[in-house]
């Protein structure tokens, strides 16, 4: 896998063009959203190409030798075709290059970094998903230390060029290969790739430049959302490096089903159960919708299982000023238990009609002995 490939951009992409890259295809694919054949399989290989073009190590590593898998440096001892595919299918060229470090990539690490996004599951009402609320939510996040304004050194001190990088965050290292002795450029192992000693560091933070925060943000759930939907609330995220701008916040809605309704898009669904004579002459009935009850007429001679519709008293539409409709299913009820007058109603009704009824007796054996000592 190629993870410039998957998410479509160059391989001098910036950090900022990378992760605007994975936020569009991640959400394009979302099993949640994307019910396609396939796209789970897509947001998977989604995820794991951001996840090695993220990290500046993987990133670099993948630069150099086509892989990340550690493995992939120690066998090539099994013959020329081992490089080939450990590298990529790249030729000597190429692997002289990437053990020269031509294939490094040269990043300043003083640059800001946008932060790293979070998630967050809220939870809703069938009727909350559909009409939408306004409420405030909180929870953990790293933001930038107050004390030392994120520069991690102690109140009074500053940052200072790395000793052994001179503030490139990276270093030239000799290794033992089968071509001979080669170099190879590696993160700085005392400042981690920052290019910043901190000889003081804030006693705040202990030297990270960030602390972890309780946050609180409003949040207006648009009217009409849906289950496993989301919204982005911008720079509600993670305090980003360098003065780098904070991530964004992801809400994701996880909606409760109702014991009523149920709902596809806009549109809400409900039964309603009526009786026979309902059902053969018509009648006006309520029905219960979202919105409250409504009268609904049902015409002479219903069948069962006949659907209607009650236009603009379904869901509001997501993002736009419509309303969809609510589909009511009829369903005609036969009683299980008849008085005499009914019965006999009935069998005026059958003879009205030409059918000769052979009635059936229903009742079991405990229920005829008690109808006998009665």
């Amino acid at each position: 896998m190629n993870p410039y490939d998957v998410l479509g951009v160059s391989q001098d992409a910036s950090d900022a063009e990378i992760k605007k890259a994975y936020r569009s295809l991640s959400k394009k694919y979302h099993p949640d959203l994307n019910k396609e054949p396939g796209a789970d399989e897509k947001f998977k290989e989604v995820n794991e190409a951001f996840e090695i073009l993220k990290d500046p190590q993987k990133r670099q590593r993948y630069d150099q030798y086509g892989t990340t898998d550690d493995n992939a440096y120690s066998n090539g001892a099994g013959g020329f075709g081992g490089f080939d595919q450990s590298f990529g299918g790249g030729g000597f060229e190429d692997i002289f290059s990437s053990f020269f470090g031509g294939g490094a990539r040269q990043t300043d690490p003083t640059a800001p970094t946008q932060g790293n996004d979070l998630q967050y599951r809220m939870d809703l009402t069938f009727e909350e998903a559909i009409f939408g609320k306004e409420t405030t939510i909180s929870y953990n996040r790293q933001e930038q230390c107050a004390t030392c304004n994120g520069s991690a050194a102690k109140p009074g001190t500053s940052p200072e060029t790395c000793s052994k990088c001179h503030g490139a965050g990276r270093i030239q290292v000799e290794r033992q290969t089968p071509f001979g002795n080669m170099r190879t450029t590696e993160t700085c192992d005392v400042c981690n790739g920052t290019g910043k000693e901190i000889k003081e560091k804030c006693p705040t933070c202990g030297g990270d430049g960030h602390t972890v925060e309780r946050h609180s943000v409003k949040v207006k759930v648009p009217a009409g959302i849906e289950d496993g939907q989301q919204i982005r609330l911008e720079g509600q995220g993670e305090s980003g490096t360098n003065n780098g701008p904070y991530g964004d916040l992801y809400i994701v809605f996880h909606v409760s089903p109702s014991k009523e309704f149920s709902r596809r898009g806009s549109t809400v669904y409900s039964d309603r159960s009526i009786s026979f004579p309902q059902a053969a002459l018509g009648d006006e009935i309520k029905v219960k919708t979202v919105h409250g009850d409504v009268k609904l007429k049902i015409p002479s001679g219903t069948q069962t299982g006949t659907t209607f519709k009650l236009k603009g008293k379904g869901s509001p539409k997501l993002n736009s000023s419509g309303t969809g409709d609510h589909l009511v299913t009829v369903h005609v009820i036969t009683p299980k238990k008849l008085t005499e007058d009914q019965k006999k109603a009935l069998h005026d009704y059958a003879d009205a009609g030409g059918d000769k009824i052979t009635e059936q007796d229903s009742g079991n054996f405990f229920d005829k002995m008690r109808d006998a000592f009665k």
